[in-house]
């Protein structure tokens, strides 16, 4: 990777860690979706495996109701592992243009869904079979697109937990999301520069974080939010139109 280039990968890092300091989410989203804008889809996500598994472990532990969370969400847990070992879908350390295709129109939809302030109603008696339908889903779009906020982020808030123990499931959910998606990567043969890589972008991460909580103290949350699922539509947006030429060719 060239110095140039590096550099440019080291800022997605200080974004996406920033996104995180402030929403508690958003990290390897932001992550995805800027990288992919420079490097293949793949090697994108290979990237953000160590920076997403620590901040989320770290973010799980420190929720204060850690041992609660993973009661509640064990099942989810469980399921996104099971989507993940049984998806019928090309991992994406095989990706062509149709998982960048695939990865963009998550964004675009999740992007969209935090605008226009939708969000699933309650899944009440339903639960039995709607929790591990989204489980099933996320573990199975993990491992094709290395996106982790869909359907998770929005069937979590769907059940009304309180804010600590929010922040805590989603924690305790991307840190499984990541490990599939290393083990996926993996058998894919992305392995020890790969892993190096990574490390070496756990600094700008954390100095991202670093910053969000600086500027979480000073900034209106809603409006960053807005500003957020903005982006994150336009990068998600870019990715499909960047991939449809080459879906045509293929």
């Amino acid at each position: 990777m060239e110095m140039q280039q590096l550099v440019a990968v080291a800022a997605v890092f200080v974004v996406a860690g920033t996104v995180k300091g402030v929403t508690g989410l958003g990290l390897p989203t932001v992550a995805i979706a800027g990288l992919s804008l420079m490097l293949p889809l793949a090697q994108a996500a290979a990237l953000l495996v160590l920076p997403s598994l620590l901040t989320n472990v770290w973010q799980y532990l420190r929720c204060g109701v850690a041992w609660a969370v993973w009661r509640r969400t064990r099942g989810l847990c469980l399921g996104i592992v099971a989507g993940a070992w049984l998806s019928p879908l090309p991992e994406v350390a095989n990706a062509g243009p149709w998982a960048q295709a695939l990865t963009g129109g998550l964004l675009t939809l999740y992007g969209l869904a935090g605008l226009l302030g939708l969000r699933l109603p309650p899944p009440g008696r339903h639960d039995t079979w709607i929790g591990p339908a989204m489980s099933l889903a996320t573990g199975a779009l993990t491992v094709a697109s290395g996106v982790f906020v869909m359907p998770s982020v929005p069937y979590l808030q769907s059940l009304g937990l309180n804010k600590d123990a929010l922040v805590g499931a989603l924690g305790l959910t991307f840190t499984v999301c990541t490990l599939c998606l290393w083990i996926s990567l993996g058998a894919g043969g992305v392995r020890t520069d790969a892993f190096a890589a990574s490390a070496a972008m756990l600094l700008p991460a954390l100095a991202g974080l670093g910053l969000g909580a600086f500027a979480r103290q000073r900034l209106s949350e809603a409006a960053f939010k807005r500003g957020f699922q903005i982006a994150i539509g336009a990068l998600g947006l870019t990715m499909v139109l960047r991939a449809l030429p080459s879906m045509g060719g293929a």
